[in-house]
């Protein structure tokens, strides 16, 4: 058995799926290197027999300019993930299971099929169909209402939040604070109301980079952070991507604030069993404080320049002072302040 291994080394992966006999010993799979983002290897295996699988070994460290740590066990919280949310969610909304290592931390799932799309590069290509961005909201909606009918059951398996501190907390609105103090003490209430609400299944990572589009169906990846707790973090952490690049991409910004309007009432609808007027003034709250951390927090956008981030926690710190009640007015008012800075 190979004692360390990275699976970006195509010869040392094929040795290896063939020590473990997950290939056969005369098969040489097309190996290929995916981006795995910052905190995983990431590689496609595409076998003779046409099976083909994407495999996932998480990183300590991750691979961003500061220093930021996390525990390469959190890839096995991922394979939890996927096993339930195949339950919890709408049929062919993820991926299936094909194996873990937790000697090399490793997840094997299957690949989605091509051609795919990542929805993310659609947006930022101005393809903005309202028909995914309704499958976006109702996809959160019933994975969270389903959820809360089985908390008593995900509760024993996904209590622990400390791959959720460390990969979301700190990074967005920890260290955010220490760079906008004038937003610390609005970062503080949020981290604590994060921490004291555990009402149902939180995926943490709820953001259009990890969702491939097939056959115009979304499938949603990337689960090492799911966990239970508020849900309000999933809506704030995707409200924030569509209006972001409301922000960027001017020319769509009518388009994408509409969008974050059929976003928000698609997943109303979904969740209307659960969801509650506090839970909608925590989301506020939640797009605002992810606002401020895609800026000038450890992971900020990339396609957001000097000049946008800026102006994003300008407008962030504007509103902060007096937050919406409700995600309708958030979005008004987050376009009204657009377009008054974008006055000469």
């Amino acid at each position: 058995m190979i004692s360390s291994l990275d699976i970006e080394q195509p010869e040392a992966l094929q040795d290896y799926l063939r020590e473990t006999g997950r290939i056969r010993a005369d098969e040489r799979p097309i190996i290929r290197v995916l981006d795995g983002g910052v905190s995983n290897r990431t590689v496609l295996v595409e076998r003779e027999t046409g099976e083909a699988w994407v495999l996932k070994q998480a990183l300590e460290k991750l691979r961003v300019a500061s220093d930021w740590f996390s525990s390469p066990q959190r890839i096995h919280r991922e394979a939890e993930g996927l096993r339930w949310l195949a339950e919890l969610t709408p049929p062919g909304s993820t991926v299936g299971f094909a194996f873990e290592d937790h000697t090399h931390h490793i997840l094997a799932m299957q690949a989605v099929p091509q051609p795919h799309q990542n929805w993310k590069t659609m947006l930022l290509n101005g393809d903005i169909q309202f028909d995914h961005v309704k499958q976006f909201g109702t996809l959160l909606g019933t994975l969270e209402c389903r959820a809360l009918e089985r908390r008593d059951e995900l509760e024993q398996v996904f209590k622990d939040r400390s791959f959720f501190e460390s990969l979301r907390l700190e990074p967005y609105y920890v260290y955010t604070a220490g760079i906008v103090p004038e937003a610390s003490g609005f970062l503080q209430t949020l981290i604590e109301e994060t921490h004291a609400n555990r009402i149902t299944l939180v995926h943490g990572d709820y953001s259009p980079k990890n969702i491939l589009v097939y056959q115009n169906r979304l499938i949603l990846l990337d689960h090492e952070v799911i966990h239970l707790g508020d849900p309000a973090f999933d809506l704030g952490f995707s409200m924030t991507h569509l209006l972001a690049k409301a922000h960027h991409l001017s020319t769509y910004r009518p388009r994408f604030l509409e969008a974050a309007r059929h976003y928000w009432k698609a997943y109303a609808n979904a969740a209307a069993s659960s969801l509650k007027p506090e839970l909608e003034a925590r989301a506020v709250r939640n797009t605002l404080g992810c606002l401020l951390a895609r800026a000038a927090g450890r992971s900020p956008l990339e396609y957001l320049d000097q000049s946008e981030r800026a102006r994003q926690v300008r407008i962030v710190l504007q509103m902060i002072a007096r937050p919406p009640s409700d995600i309708s007015t958030l979005i008004d008012e987050f376009a009204t302040k657009l377009e008054g800075e974008s006055r000469p």
